[in-house]
């Protein structure tokens, strides 16, 4: 299994001087499974420089697009993906059950009716909607997905990702915290990445912030940090970075995060995503 960051900001891209180790693109993130089918996770504005690296490598695209929900950070970049206006190209859809709506919204309302000059049946790329996840986990040849509910205004899905005895977790845009939480819920996601060998968990806030923002849907990067050690996870990256965090500030919660580590004796590994990382499993 391999994955590779395109975009790990949240709420709006943030292109700069200070996001340049990090990245200032949203959310979009690419597995390949070891059969080598693609699944890409969230169209923010990262898939667009997903889809030109499918189209200067002259590669297929053919691909699974998972949705964790459908706030506009995370769909943004759909209209600009370059496979979308190939005609030998396959995108099967699946997620949030409002997936669809999500992708189809930006061409019929948001951009539509002369203000985009592209419109969702103008694509010529087959798009097809599976609805596999709602019910239950989606097989991807030897891989399989599952999913768990988020806690995040108007809901959405974190996925799981196993194949060959190994396991990668996705959870963005999901609060953490007691005060955040009905009773039980810490529980669900401890269950969830229990043992996964790579967590990627959003950690947009910083503690001193996170109480002017309860019931946003956001965690702080302690208690993404707690939920790891907790689940016994291999390593933990942080996610959806706040659009104002700076790279100075995210290698600062970095070295915060490796002390409590250090001080828990723990032998968890923890970074920031890097926009253009690339994981192995």
């Amino acid at each position: 299994m391999k994955i590779k960051f395109w975009g790990t900001r949240g709420s709006i891209a943030s292109p700069g001087r200070d996001t340049v180790k990090y990245g200032g693109n949203t959310t979009c993130v690419e597995v390949i499974s070891s059969e080598g089918a693609r699944i890409v996770v969230d169209a923010g504005s990262g898939i667009r420089l997903l889809g030109e690296h499918i189209r200067d490598a002259e590669e297929r695209a053919d691909l699974y697009l998972l949705i964790t929900h459908i706030h506009w950070d995370h769909l943004l970049g759909f209209p600009f993906f370059s496979p979308i206006h190939d005609e030998k190209a396959e995108i099967k859809v699946d997620g949030y059950p409002t997936c669809m709506k999500g992708i189809r919204y930006p061409f019929d309302n948001q951009m539509g009716d002369g203000f985009f000059p592209i419109s969702f049946e103008d694509l010529e790329a087959k798009i097809t909607y599976l609805g596999v996840l709602k019910r239950e986990p989606l097989r991807i040849g030897g891989m399989v997905v599952d999913k768990v509910v988020l806690n995040h205004p108007q809901g959405g899905y974190g996925y799981k990702f196993e194949q060959d005895g190994k396991t990668f977790v996705f959870i963005t845009d999901n609060e953490l915290g007691p005060a955040g939480q009905k009773d039980g819920i810490q529980h669900l996601y401890v269950e969830f990445c229990k043992g996964a060998d790579i967590l990627v968990h959003d950690a947009q806030y910083t503690p001193e912030e996170f109480s002017a923002r309860r019931g946003w849907g956001h965690s702080n990067f302690e208690d993404a940090l707690e939920l790891a050690l907790r689940a016994g996870v291999r390593k933990l990256l942080l996610f959806h970075h706040d659009p104002t965090r700076t790279d100075k500030e995210l290698e600062a919660i970095e070295q915060r995060c490796r002390k409590i580590v250090k001080d828990r004796d723990s032998t968890l590994e923890v970074e920031a995503a890097r926009e253009g990382e690339e994981l192995v499993l």
